[in-house]
C-alpha cells in the first residue's frame, strides 16, 4: 500500500501515531505547493492522499490516481479538495470535525478580549515608556467588558459551540444565525437564542464569522453586511479569510461603519505586504488586531487531528466506512487492503 502526505513532513513524523497502517504502507511525503505533475510521478499509485487544507488537490490528480480511496484533511477545511471529482469516482472525502473547536474557540476569545481592551495600543505605548498616559486616555476613552457585550455568532458549528460555552463564563449575552435552526434543547445548552441576520447584525457589539467557505459564504462580509452593524461594533473572524471582502472592510474601517475587527484569517493566503486590510491609514491601523492563522494550530489540536487522520485512512483501506465524510459519497463495502489495527 502507498499513502500520499501533502504537508510539512516534520510535522507528521512528529505527530505519527502507532498504526498498523503505517507500519504497512509506503509512505510518500510531499511538500505544499508542488505541482500535479511531481505528484503523479511520486504518487499516482497510491491507496490513500492526507493532504494540509491548504493543499490543491486537483480534478487531475484524482482522475490519475487509479488506487486511490480516501483523501483525507489533515485538519476540517476540505474547500481546495475537488469534492465533486473524488465523488464521481467514490472517493472519500473526509475531515477531522470538531478536532479544532476547543483551540479556534480560545482564539476567538483572545481576538474579542484583544479588541475590547485596546491590547495592540497599550503594548506599543507600555514599551515606550508611555504607560501612565495610555492609562488615562483609556480611562477617559473607556473600556468595555465582554459581560457588557451582546455577541452575535454567525454558523454554529463545533467551534461556534465551543466559543458559546466560553462566553457564558463572562456572562454576555449571546445569539447566533445560521440556515437551519438547532432545538431548543441545545440552544438552552449553550446558552444561546436565534435571531434573524439584520437583527444579528443590528444588535451585536460583536459579531464573529463560524461559517465555512462555500460559494454562497464567500464575500459574504461585504459592504451591504458591514453597514447594517453598530458603528461601535467588532468584527471577529477565526473561519476563512474568504469570507471577508477586504475592500469592504478597508472602508468600514476608514469611514466608522464599524470600530474594529479581530482576524486570524485573511485571504489570500499566505498574507501578503500589499493586502489592503495590512495598509490602513495610520490613525485607523490599530483598529485591526491580527494573529497569523494560528487559532487551530494547538499541539492538543495536531495530537487529536492525526491520531483521528490515520485511523480514518485505515478504516477506508480496510473497506470500512469512513467517518466525516464530507462529498457525499454513500457507504460501501470492499476487500481490505490489510489486516489489523493498532498494536
Amino acid at each position: 500500500m502507498k499513502i500520499l502526505v501533502i504537508g510539512n513532513e516534520d510535522r507528521y513524523r512528529k505527530y505519527m501515531p502507532d498504526l498498523v497502517v503505517i507500519k504497512n504502507s509506503t509512505i510518500v511525503f510531499l511538500p505544499l505547493g508542488i505541482d500535479d505533475n511531481e505528484i503523479l510521478e511520486n504518487a499516482w499509485d497510491c491507496d490513500a492522499v492526507i493532504a494540509d487544507p491548504m493543499a490543491e488537490v486537483s480534478a487531475e490528480l484524482i482522475n490519475k490516481m487509479p488506487n486511490l480511496k480516501i483523501i483525507q484533511s489533515e485538519a476540517v477545511g476540505f474547500n481546495k479538495f475537488d469534492c465533486e471529482a473524488a465523488k464521481m469516482k467514490g472517493i472519500y472525502v473526509c475531515n477531522c470535525k470538531g478536532a479544532n473547536a476547543d483551540a479556534v474557540a480560545e482564539q476567538t476569545i483572545l481576538l474579542m478580549l484583544g479588541s475590547l481592551r485596546s491590547i495592540i495600543i497599550g503594548d506599543r505605548e507600555e514599551r515606550a515608556g508611555n504607560q501612565m498616559a495610555m492609562k488615562k486616555r483609556l480611562m477617559y476613552e473607556g473600556l468595555t467588558e465582554l459581560s457588557d457585550c451582546k455577541v452575535g455568532l454567525i454558523g454554529f458549528g463545533d467551534i461556534a459551540k465551543a466559543t458559546a460555552k466560553r462566553l457564558a463564563a463572562f456572562n454576555c449575552e449571546v445569539v447566533y444565525n445560521k440556515h437551519t435552526r438547532v432545538s431548543k434543547e441545545v440552544e438552552k445548552e449553550y446558552n444561546v437564542s436565534y435571531t434573524d441576520i439584520d437583527t444579528l447584525l443590528k444588535e451585536c457589539d460583536i459579531v464573529s464569522i463560524h461559517c465555512p467557505v462555500t460559494n454562497e459564504t464567500t464575500k459574504m462580509v461585504d459592504a451591504e453586511f458591514l453597514s447594517k452593524m453598530k458603528k461601535t461594533a467588532y468584527l471577529i473572524n477565526t473561519a476563512r479569510g474568504e469570507i471577508v471582502d477586504n475592500e469592504a472592510l478597508y472602508n468600514a474601517i476608514v469611514t466608522g461603519k464599524i470600530l474594529g475587527a479581530g482576524l486570524d484569517t485573511v485571504a489570500p493566503e499566505p498574507t501578503t505586504k500589499d493586502n489592503v486590510l495590512l495598509n490602513l491609514p495610520e490613525e485607523y491601523k490599530d483598529r485591526v488586531i491580527f494573529s497569523p492563522h494560528i487559532g487551530g494550530i494547538s499541539t492538543a489540536f495536531f495530537r487529536r487531528a492525526h491520531s483521528f487522520d490515520w485511523q480514518n485512512v485505515e478504516k477506508a483501506l480496510q473497506g470500512e466506512t469512513p467517518k466525516y465524510i464530507v462529498n457525499n459519497v454513500p457507504e460501501k463495502k470492499s476487500e481490505p487492503l490489510f489486516a489489523g489495527r493498532e498494536k
